[in-house]
């Protein structure tokens, strides 16, 4: 089939087209939800079996990659700019994420935004949503890549604002916005240096020229660049000092959160250095400042995550520390396995995600964990699904993520490529809060005795099929998704880095430390909250100052609101608005209305309405021409 690329790409702008024009131009009464759920989830459905069909022509192919063009965007000079689609190992293994976890989040949504008075609406959202993300992972050069890099921002601020009548909802939407356009600044900077360099932005192109070292990537500073494309990666995939704003996005419906927040948007910052990888292995030094920011970010997030009390906001701050495990594994070289750690986290987080979503559907909105326990028996398909996704996050041997997280550990101890003892040390303490905060969700959660009002509790009930179905897959996924041997598949394209050779004897020791974390996070949430109420409570008031510290995030949105917001606020009313708008616009605005009132005044009183008078000065204007004329004959 000619140009299934951009059928893929083409089929969710098609549902977003058609539920868009119901939505708006038929109004809401008139849109049938049936409808709309159908259109919003056939179409992703239909890109996920062609792309199915596209990695079965690539494997028919010898995985050498299929290059599909569709037309010339710009002529400037001798450089052509074209739409032109990639489809490799990577791009392969992002889009079935993409189209795959996508169409299961769109069948979800069909129940849980049931009654919903912009249904449609929310459906054309998520639609485009997935058009933009198609062009961000198929795109062969880096400004196709761009359009879907903003795309995606777009359309993430359309859907995080969904429920703009609440005030607070639309200023996440503004933040994440805001926030990654700093991010965008410097993934801007970075392309341009190497377009000056080499007259093209296909990423194909750029990679094998800093591979083989040769021509203009001589000229072109690798770290630099590196440094500059990380900066955007920084603002998209959450990561110091960027990333304030996904925990504040959850504030949109849950399907958004698993949909952007865990499976695709977050991870497009991964993606891009993961597909500029011919970059990275040329510099060093970004390496490094990647890698410290990934351990670190990981290690600040998973730190707040152990306090909070929302449902959603524990989720969202796992998502930046897992993110943070991404950039690790990317950091010392190990981008196949950074990409395994993106699919096995698109599976558990994505279940993790609608499994909160069926609590909050089955508890009337309720998503403060304080608030709940005792849910085990009353929604046990929410229940079971959830255990297992968190088992897989926490690392349980067997579980997808136990197989993505031992990898990144691994190669943060002993790649040769940058890995470090503290480097593991660092992700090892984080993959030990990871067990324990995400096991004490699922306790609070779930667990104990019931802590939710009486007329809550009677309302409990288990979530439509369309949801629990999914979640069942999802689940499913979480258990087995580890033994997809993407770092293997991946090793042809971007092979691992070679392992420090005195250090190779370390393997099996650090993989036994790895599971006996992963049962001590367990241990530790179930001593702690699987006992008397007073324990967890002792504790907290024994560390009361951290416990404050935690709480408020570090207190970082308020460091930024003080040094950042509040002067460039000052700045913009007193120095722009007050000084060159108000005294130099509106001094000369105001200096030219003046003259032109005054000139006004002047001709007004030519123009009094009296017949006599026109006819009068028409006379006058007749003699004064042909005595002009006369004396010039």
């Amino acid at each position: 089939m000619p140009h299934t690329l951009a059928l893929i790409a083409l089929l969710p702008l098609v549902g977003f087209l058609l539920n868009g024009f119901f939505a708006t131009a038929l109004g809401r009464h008139r849109v049938n939800e049936r409808a709309a759920g159908m259109i919003g989830s056939a179409f992703p459905l239909a890109a996920f079996a062609l792309t199915i069909k596209a990695f079965l022509d690539l494997q028919a192919g010898g995985f050498a990659p299929i290059v599909e063009p569709l037309y010339r965007w710009a002529l400037i000079g001798t450089s052509s700019f074209e739409i032109a689609f990639y489809f490799d190992r990577l791009s392969a293994i992002m889009t079935l994420v993409v189209t795959g976890v996508g169409s299961v989040i769109h069948i979800y949504s069909t129940g849980y935004m049931h009654d919903d008075k912009s249904f449609g609406r929310f459906f054309a959202y998520l639609n485009l949503f997935l058009f933009f993300m198609l062009l961000l992972v198929l795109g062969r050069s880096m400004l196709v890549l761009f359009v879907g890099w903003e795309g995606v921002g777009l359309a993430s601020y359309l859907l995080i604002g969904f429920w703009f009548d609440d005030l607070t909802n639309a200023k996440a939407g503004r933040k994440a916005f805001i926030t990654n356009r700093i991010g965008d600044a410097g993934f801007l900077l970075g392309m341009f240096l190497l377009y000056r360099a080499f007259g093209t932005l296909d990423m194909d192109t750029i990679n094998g020229a800093f591979v083989s070292g040769t021509g203009a990537a001589l000229l072109v500073p690798a770290s630099l660049v590196g440094l500059l494309l990380f900066v955007g990666a920084t603002g998209k995939s959450a990561q110091i000092p960027l990333y304030v704003w996904l925990p504040d996005a959850m504030a949109g419906p849950t399907p958004v959160s698993a949909l952007i927040h865990a499976a695709t948007m977050v991870t497009a910052g991964v993606y891009l250095t993961a597909r500029m990888s011919g970059i990275y292995m040329m510099a060093p030094e970004a390496s490094q400042v990647i890698a410290v920011v990934g351990v670190l970010t990981a290690f600040f997030a998973a730190t707040v995550a152990l306090v909070q009390t929302d449902i959603k906001k524990v989720l969202a701050y796992s998502t930046v520390s897992q993110l943070g495990f991404m950039f690790l594994a990317l950091g010392v070289g190990a981008y196949g396995v950074a990409i395994f750690h993106v699919v096995t986290h698109a599976f558990f987080k994505a279940c993790l995600f609608l499994g909160a979503g069926s609590v909050i559907h089955a508890l009337g909105g309720e998503q403060d964990i304080r608030k709940m326990g005792g849910l085990r028996n009353k929604i046990p398909l929410t229940f079971w699904t959830f255990a297992i996704a968190t088992a897989a996050i926490a690392g349980i041997p067997g579980l997808a993520g136990f197989f993505s997280k031992d990898e990144i550990l691994w190669y943060a101890f002993a790649s040769a490529k940058g890995g470090a003892p503290w480097l593991w040390a660092m992700a090892a303490l984080t993959a030990l809060m990871t067990a324990f905060y995400m096991f004490r969700l699922l306790w609070l959660t779930f667990m104990g005795a019931s802590r939710m009002s009486h007329e809550v509790e009677h309302h409990v009930h288990e979530s439509p099929l369309t949801m629990t179905g999914v979640l069942m897959l999802l689940a499913l996924l979480s258990a087995g998704g580890g033994y997809i041997a993407i770092p293997h598949f991946l090793e042809a394209q971007m092979p691992l880095p070679p392992i420090v050779e005195s250090l190779e004897h370390y393997e099996h020791t650090l993989l036994y430390v790895s599971i006996v974390l992963a049962f001590a996070g367990l241990g530790l949430a179930v001593f702690m909250f699987g006992g008397p109420a007073s324990r967890p409570e002792g504790i907290k008031q024994a560390m009361l100052p951290i416990h404050r510290l935690l709480s408020g995030r570090y207190f970082v949105d308020e460091l930024y609101e003080r040094v950042i917001v509040k002067p460039l606020a000052w700045f913009s009313e007193v120095v722009l608005l007050r000084g060159s708008d108000q005294r130099l616009l509106d001094g000369s605005l105001n200096g030219l209305a003046s003259l032109a009132q005054r000139s006004a005044g002047l001709l007004s009183r030519v123009q009094t309405g009296s017949l006599q008078l026109y006819a009068l000065l028409i006379t006058v204007g007749i003699v004064g021409a042909l005595l002009w004329s006369w004396r010039h004959v």
